[in-house]
């Protein structure tokens, strides 16, 4: 019997570890709930300026272009994960769902695998209940949401009205590194990726003013630290956390915050409010952890502790973001280790059942 793999989740981290497994000869079946692949990824936007800003949102294409027609991918869209069991191979059903609502129309598929990985992702966090009308006001809106504008009109539009905001406040940290949400992790992407943004931002309409609200400032990769220093020459970098957020009679948005150096409260107005949100564990993966009898971390993300990595556990894998806030480049590259985690396991499985009889190369 060939080879197989049930991959869960059709983001970046699902399309790598997909392709990677199928260029080795291993059959694949991908399921992805929503009706699209490249999960979050394939909403963010370039934010090349000058040149690539290395921000990863081009390299979803080339990997969704790799399992498209892969003869040993079967792509499952639409569909959700309804049981799953192990019986030597993981035996699972999955709900198809090809017409939107109506589940009246939706098929139910069966098949098996030798291995399951979990690339299950993230979820934004939803500031609705924090102190900033996240909701409440039109042009308070999350990174994401500010991602989908970008990519659609090509800069910085306010959702009231459609005008360019001449005056703009990033505000990092929202939803993470918060003691009274127990979410005590950094999303890691958060800074990067708004700093990148307000550069394509101020480079499109240079008279733009930018602020950004910060406990203070993370970021990874070899350009992080040109980027950071070119920030702080352009925008305002105020360490603080803003208050209540109110609009005023004109329609901008008023916020307060305490000033370290003058000892004082000031209050300053915005044409528009943006809140970098946190990465947290999904649903997807809390439901699918429970399915499989796996114990999350105490973050709620799997397999991201190292007294908690699950990491092959009886054929079980993990892939990407549902073990821990990453970044996209990061996300590749745990995936890619993830399939030669999954390699070896089916190695070793097969020589243990085969023996002196030989197994079936899949690459060295």
């Amino acid at each position: 019997m060939e080879s197989s793999v049930l991959v869960i989740g059709g983001g970046i981290a699902g399309l790598t570890v997909t392709h990677e497994l199928a260029k080795l000869g291993i059959k694949v079946e991908l399921v992805e709930k929503e009706p699209f692949l490249g999960g979050h990824a394939i909403q963010l936007t370039c934010k090349a300026t000058e040149s690539c800003a290395k921000c990863g949102a081009c390299m979803v294409q080339e990997k969704l272009s790799n399992v498209i027609c892969n003869e040993n991918i079967i792509i499952h869209t639409g569909a959700n994960l309804e049981r799953i069991s192990k019986n030597g191979r993981f035996i699972y059903n999955i709900q198809l769902n090809q017409n939107g609502t109506d589940k009246s129309k939706c098929t139910d598929y069966s098949s098996s695998a030798d291995a399951v990985v979990m690339a299950t992702g993230f979820e934004p966090f939803n500031p609705v209940k924090k102190p900033y009308g996240y909701k409440v006001f039109k042009n308070v809106i999350t990174n994401l949401e500010l991602e989908g504008i970008l990519k659609i009109n090509g800069n910085a539009v306010r959702p009231s009205d459609g005008a360019p905001p001449d005056k703009i406040a990033f505000i990092q940290c929202v939803g993470s590194r918060d003691s009274k949400l127990n979410h005590l992790w950094c999303s890691k992407i958060c800074c990067a990726s708004a700093l990148r943004m307000a550069r394509v931002i101020k480079t499109r309409k240079p008279e733009t003013s930018v602020t950004f609200f910060y406990i203070d400032i993370q970021g990874s990769g070899k350009d992080f630290e040109a980027l950071y220093e070119k920030a702080r020459e352009d925008f305002r970098m105020i360490r603080a956390i803003p208050g209540d957020i109110y609009k005023t009679e004109d329609d901008r948005i008023k916020t307060s915050f305490f000033d370290c150096l003058s000892k004082k409260n000031i209050e300053e107005v915005y044409d528009m409010i943006v809140l970098s949100v946190a990465m947290i564990p999904g649903q997807g993966t809390k439901k699918l952890a429970e399915i499989l009898g796996i114990i999350p971390c105490d973050t709620g993300f799997v397999g991201s502790c190292e007294n908690n990595d699950i990491a092959g556990a009886g054929g079980v894998f993990v892939a990407g973001t549902a073990g821990g806030p990453l970044s996209i480049a990061e996300s590749i590259t745990h995936a890619v280790k993830t399939a030669w985690d999954v390699v070896k396991y089916i190695k070793t499985r097969d020589q243990g059942a085969k023996g002196s009889r030989g197994q079936e190369d899949y690459g060295d």
